[in-house]
């Protein structure tokens, strides 16, 4: 127990318990609108997730082999563009994203079920999506392949973010139109334009907050985010 406290520390030196605390809170909401609302409603998704099913509809490859592959080559180049720091934090907000879907698993549906009502549940699930994943990211974490490739898009082209998640989620649901019906894709659609700017407005509102305490003078420990262009 002494050695794993002494690892956190050292490993966490330079960031504030309220960097986790929202990352952690980042990943309870997130993992709550997919475990409720998307995965009842049979709502699919762009992003390293649809590139899975994509994979698997037309290779046969399983998934338990594409999730990790496709995430250790959206980390590879969000190391390079990143950095270790990056890394570190995405760690911990996966095993946090992972922890609370086993947590959400033990209880029963906690909303009403929205599958004949897909649009409502393309709507609050995208809500969510964003609001979880937009604390996350605003951390200088993510949670999964889909923020890494975004956050390194992002840095690479300067981009806002936003322009960043919806080029990587629109290209796999188009090309999921191979195997999908655009009648489902559709409602994935309205997911994505609804995250997609969530996350880039809950990350440029902690930004500008940043910049503002650190011109008052203030000690917040700076978050490893991409540039935010105008």
């Amino acid at each position: 127990m002494k050695t794993l406290r002494k690892w956190a520390k050292t490993c966490f030196c330079d960031v504030t318990w309220q960097q986790l605390a929202l990352i952690v809170l980042g990943t309870a909401v997130l993992s709550f609108g997919v475990h409720n609302i998307h995965q009842r409603a049979g709502v699919t998704e762009g992003g390293v997730i649809g590139m899975i099913l994509l994979l698997h509809q037309h290779l046969g490859w399983s998934a338990a082999i594409l999730s990790p592959l496709l995430d250790v080559i959206c980390y590879g180049l969000a190391w390079r563009q990143l950095g270790v720091g990056f890394i570190r934090l995405s760690v911990f907000s996966t095993l946090c994203l992972a922890g609370f879907y086993r947590l959400w698993e033990l209880f029963p549906p906690l909303l009403p079920n929205l599958s004949a009502h897909p649009l409502w549940a393309a709507v609050l699930g995208g809500v969510l999506v964003g609001l979880g994943a937009g604390l996350v990211v605003s951390q200088g974490g993510s949670c999964g392949g889909d923020d890494a490739l975004a956050l390194s898009i992002a840095r690479v082209t300067r981009w806002r973010l936003s322009a960043a998640y919806l080029v990587t989620d629109l290209t796999v649901l188009a090309l999921s139109l191979t195997y999908i019906p655009w009648q489902r894709i559709i409602y994935s659609l309205v997911t994505v334009l609804i995250s997609s700017p969530l996350i880039d407005l809950v990350q440029s509102a902690f930004a500008k907050r940043k910049e503002t305490a650190l011109q008052k003078g203030g000690t917040q420990t700076p978050v490893d985010i991409p540039p935010v262009s105008d």
